[in-house]
């Protein structure tokens, strides 16, 4: 189900999870690929930008449509570390993204599966194929360790 290369993609996420844990975000990292080609990568910046929508996989949307020159992603693969949310799943669907690959599930707000799977909903224009659960337990401590942390505060 998972390639080399997506395990490879998902590990440069995990290290933007990590910075957006060291930076005292929620440890969500994001990044988009052609094929094994890394095209932009982020991570959360909630906090910092003081901006609701400033969610991992917005970033690199963003920034993916900034590099490329065109916000049709028709071509590229999204890989983040927690199963995205209903916003972060419709502009991934709005997008086009030709494939999501997820790390962790997202029980409580998931979008791709866990509580619905917005981005392959027959209602949007854009069928967008999700494979989740890559690097599962490495991308669920990290936000166990996030959550675990900021309980004590």
């Amino acid at each position: 189900m998972f390639t080399k290369n997506d395990e490879s993609m998902m590990r440069t996420a995990l290290e933007e999870a990590k910075d957006a844990l060291h930076e005292g975000e929620i440890p969500v990292g994001a990044v988009i690929a052609r094929g094994d080609v890394l095209v932009v990568r982020a991570h959360n910046t909630r906090e910092r930008s003081c901006d609701p929508t400033a969610h991992a996989e917005i970033n690199v949307l963003r920034m993916a449509a900034k590099q490329t020159g065109r916000w049709r992603m028709d071509d590229l693969t999204l890989y983040v570390t927690l199963e995205p949310c209903p916003m972060c799943a419709g502009a991934i669907a709005m997008s086009g993204v030709k494939r999501l690959v997820f790390g962790a599930f997202d029980e409580q707000y998931g979008c791709a599966g866990s509580v619905y799977r917005l981005t392959e909903d027959p209602a949007f224009p854009n069928f967008c194929p999700s494979d989740g659960g890559l690097l599962k337990d490495e991308c669920t401590s990290l936000l166990h360790e996030f959550w675990k942390n900021a309980r004590k505060k």
